[in-house]
């Protein structure tokens, strides 16, 4: 029996997890499996992998062939380079405290790559937001320099009518004064009539009198 390490699918649609399994490569992708590993969630970032080491290496051993996807999964947890050492091992190329001693050190030099790629996505992201940020600042700034132009034009037209009604005003009430002047200067230029005094009234009786 061909044996294969591969992904079965689970979750509903545009939010799928997987399955690592150990299957028959002759039984349906989602069908029954051997035995299960691990899982996958591709949805996350980074990825979320969850593996039994121990088992995928067994499996490995036992001559189980991992699909690509699987395949790259097992390189980025280190099972690949752990059966290369194990391998050489078994050939006297070096003694297992060398293998482990190989593995260790290739071990931290992909959690300072895993970590550099991350430090990568943070930047990016953070360059992303920036951008992002200056855009709508941007666009805000803009559209603020409309609204005070509009505001400039609007309070410009208010004090342009205000000036014209008072212009206005001001001829519509000129005339009136300057007939008020004139009736004054009138007034003051016509002679006043003085009252009879009182002996000329006595006088013009006695007059009657007489005659």
């Amino acid at each position: 029996m061909s044996v294969k390490l591969r992904l079965a699918r689970h979750g509903r649609k545009r939010l799928p997890f997987y399955h690592i399994v150990v299957a028959d490569s002759r039984a349906p992708r989602d069908g029954k499996y051997i035995e299960r590993i691990g899982s996958y969630t591709p949805v996350t970032t980074p990825a979320t992998i969850e593996l039994d080491f121990e088992k995928a290496l067994e499996w490995l051993q036992k001559g189980a062939k991992p699909s690509d996807t699987v395949r790259a999964i097992l390189s980025q947890e280190g099972v690949l380079m752990k059966k290369h050492l194990l391998e050489g091992v078994k050939k006297a190329a070096f003694d297992e405290a060398e293998a482990d001693r190989r593995y260790e050190i290739w071990m931290k030099d992909k959690e300072l790559k895993l970590k550099a790629d991350q430090d990568k996505l943070v930047e990016a992201k953070d360059a992303e937001k920036k951008s992002k940020f200056d855009a709508e600042a941007k666009v805000r700034e803009e559209r603020e320099k409309v609204i005070a132009e509009r505001l400039a034009k609007v309070e410009a037209e208010r004090k342009e009518a205000e000036d014209a009604a008072k212009a206005e005003a001001e001829a519509a009430a000129q005339p009136v004064e300057e007939k008020e002047e004139k009736a004054e200067e009138k007034t003051e230029e016509a002679p006043k009539e003085e009252a009879p005094k009182a002996e000329d009234k006595e006088e013009a009786s006695d007059e009657k009198t007489e005659k």
